[in-house]
């Protein structure tokens, strides 16, 4: 399939295109249904040991990333198959259920169209074939990450970690030809993920002995080791630099004009994921253009 369609690169990017704006639709259902799921089963594990009233109420009965279908969290009504479509329905529906009339949020939709834009970016940036397969899952579960972190603060291990296993993975078929950027070679994936945990870890236990308070969580870890195993250790001082620039302008920005309290953490994985992607379409461009204009 890959090869036939490797024949047109507007067909493969078209492709692309509409199979993850369906599978941005899945996403949104990740996104939602994921850390509830992690709830449930760390209450599970702690009722097991002692008996405490739950804070919220949680879905009884099966619950995961097929079932049940999806409903209006407003009436209940299951959303059925062609009110599901991707942007599409959305719009036909003007951002309303069609039961109840209750608004739907534009961020579904959003999510979608992003998911699909990413991936036909680097479609058409890596071209036909395995390095842009690949990166389209990168892509697909950065997002998943950002989305999530930024409504829950958790990254959760069942994506960062087998991200991580993958990206070592893909070394062992280090050399591809026409790789650019994936596919790195062992020593790098390994190092990467190495130097990518211990960096934040060191940046974690340095300021907690100074402050005595937590500067981030353990997944931001994980992400930074995933990142490292995919794109190699040299890629990770311009994902570190890049997020917490990115991450220190939007924080002061959010104090400043709409009072935020800058007590209250922030969720620092949308912004490793933000540098993540960019470092691995166009990593090496920006280096060499910083390179350019200091020497």
């Amino acid at each position: 399939m890959i090869e036939l369609l490797g024949e047109s690169a507007v067909a493969f990017t078209a492709v692309v295109f509409a199979f993850t704006l369906l599978l941005g639709s899945f996403l949104n259902v990740v996104i939602h249904r994921l850390p509830i799921m992690m709830e449930r089963e760390w209450r599970e594990q702690a009722d097991e040991l002692v008996k405490t009233p739950p804070e919220s109420e949680l879905p009884e009965g099966r619950f995961d990333l097929v079932v049940p279908r999806s409903r209006c969290p407003s009436c209940g009504t299951m959303i059925t198959a062609m009110q599901n479509i991707p942007v599409i329905s959305y719009l036909l529906l003007k951002g309303q259920c069609a039961k109840c009339g209750a608004s739907i949020s534009a961020r579904y939709p959003l999510v979608e169209f992003m998911t699909a834009i990413l991936s036909t970016v680097c479609a058409w940036y890596f071209g036909p074939g395995w390095e842009a397969i690949m990166a389209i899952v990168l892509t697909l579960a950065l997002v998943s990450i950002a989305m999530i972190d930024a409504d829950t603060q958790l990254i959760p291990d069942s994506i960062v970690l087998p991200l991580m296993w993958l990206g070592l993975a893909m070394s062992l078929f280090h050399p591809m030809n026409g790789a650019t950027m994936l596919f790195i070679s062992p020593v790098d994936a390994i190092a990467g993920a190495m130097a990518g945990y211990l960096s934040l870890w060191s940046v974690f236990w340095a300021f907690k002995l100074v402050t005595g308070k937590d500067g981030m969580g353990y997944g931001d870890f994980k992400l930074l080791a995933a990142l490292g195993a995919w794109l190699g250790w040299q890629q990770l001082p311009m994902i570190i630099l890049m997020s917490a620039a990115v991450g220190a302008a939007i924080n002061i920005a959010m104090i400043v004009f709409r009072g935020k309290d800058r007590t209250v953490p922030i969720p620092f994985g949308p912004y490793l994921a933000a540098a993540g992607w960019i470092t691995m379409m166009w990593g090496e461009s920006i280096k060499n253009a910083y390179i350019d204009a200091m020497f």
